[in-house]
């Protein structure tokens, strides 16, 4: 995939369990993986390609949401809850969609909407 100018290239996620977040993303999204030594994974499938990057640090609270789409939003949030996720605001609508805010193991706050019919 060729690389364009000012888009958003690549997305890393803090992630002190490794297999955890592995484990989560697999069976939630259905991501691959490829381990980088002992502390990076980056994972492919989720519509741009990042990584989880082994650092203690915790995640930033009130920083950038990544959202993610789905097509069917209650098996995704069945399968996020399923994982371990932590639902942190359950579905409700906006205008045009509907979406649910969750955790992952690493405490990352992250968001998966769907479109609405009207």
């Amino acid at each position: 995939m060729a690389s364009k100018h000012h888009t958003i290239n690549y997305v890393e996620f803090p992630a002190p369990d490794l297999a955890a977040m592995k484990a989560f993303y697999g069976a939630v999204f259905g991501w691959t993986f490829q381990d980088w030594g002992e502390n990076y994974v980056s994972f492919h499938g989720a519509g741009v390609d990042g990584g989880f990057d082994q650092s203690y640090a915790p995640p930033v609270m009130g920083g950038a949401l990544v959202i993610l789409y789905s097509d069917d939003l209650q098996a995704s949030r069945d399968a996020v809850d399923a994982a371990g996720g932590d639902i942190t605001m359950p579905p409700f609508d906006f205008p045009g969609g509907r979406r649910f805010h969750f955790r992952d193991p690493a405490g990352n706050a992250l968001a998966v909407w769907t479109k609405r019919d009207e």
